[in-house]
């Protein structure tokens, strides 16, 4: 996991000081609330955030349920008494696979996806749109498709929206978004990549699965309705070609 503090870098240093106490004591109480102990988890402090390796024995239901909810409650806290000066809304992100630890800390690819995940421009855009919200949570394709859409009790699958977005090498990441508190994340300005939605929602109850846009919502044009008054003839109806359609009287037609 990895948590970014938005707009970090634009503040002075003692509000700086401030939001880091902050966030640790809120990730603190979220995880001892939501069950998750601190010591099957590695901390590794990134300044305007922090990534956090947690150990395959946490079960992830865990994470993407309690401690999400937990943390966001930690957050509404602090916003209650906080000023807009000292604003602490987050970014996180969860993915999961290999990594390496050494002296310096944590490394590999599932490290790098998950920084890209919480860096992604589209996530920003959407802690933007949500102005009344404390945090954005994204979770990669590969969480989503093992864990989310299986709706475990506390996650609703119906809540996240596809964010499929570049990365710097030009390469193409899925990943699935949500805001807590709110049915469904606003500011996605980017159409999911073909089929994304179909591999991911293919197992998913009707109820779960989001709706299909209609053509007209799809920028397609409408259609075009002709009406005809008197009898027609031709192909321009199936069944039955002679159709009498809005007779009137004689003296009128």
């Amino acid at each position: 996991m990895v948590l970014d503090i938005e707009s970090f870098s634009t503040r002075s240093d003692p509000v700086q000081r401030s939001l880091r106490g902050a966030m640790y004591q809120a990730l603190e109480t979220a995880l001892k609330r939501s069950g998750v102990p601190t010591a099957d988890i590695s901390f590794e402090d990134r300044g305007d955030g922090v990534l956090m390796i947690v150990s395959g024995a946490v079960p992830p239901a865990g994470l993407v349920g309690p401690f999400v909810r937990e943390l966001d409650e930690e957050l509404a806290e602090y916003a209650r008494v906080f000023s807009e000066e000292h604003a602490l809304r987050c970014r996180l992100a969860l993915h999961q696979g290999l990594v390496t630890e050494d002296p310096q800390g944590w490394s590999g690819d599932a490290v790098n996806t998950a920084c890209r995940l919480v860096d992604a421009g589209p996530l920003r855009e959407v802690l933007t749109a949500a102005a009344s919200a404390r945090m954005v949570f994204v979770v990669s394709d590969e969480i989503y498709r093992g864990l989310v859409r299986h709706a475990h009790r506390g996650i609703d699958p119906a809540a996240y929206l596809p964010m499929p977005f570049a990365d710097k090498h030009g390469r193409t990441i899925e990943s699935w978004v949500t805001v807590p508190g709110l049915p469904a994340p606003p500011g996605l300005s980017a159409r999911p990549a073909a089929g994304t939605e179909r591999r991911a929602t293919a197992g998913l109850p009707p109820e779960h699965r989001p709706p299909v846009p209609r053509a007209a919502d799809a920028g397609a044009p409408a259609p075009t309705v002709s009406v005809v008054a008197g009898v027609v003839h031709g192909d321009q109806f199936t069944g039955n070609k002679t159709v009498t359609y809005g007779t009137t009287s004689p003296e009128r037609r």
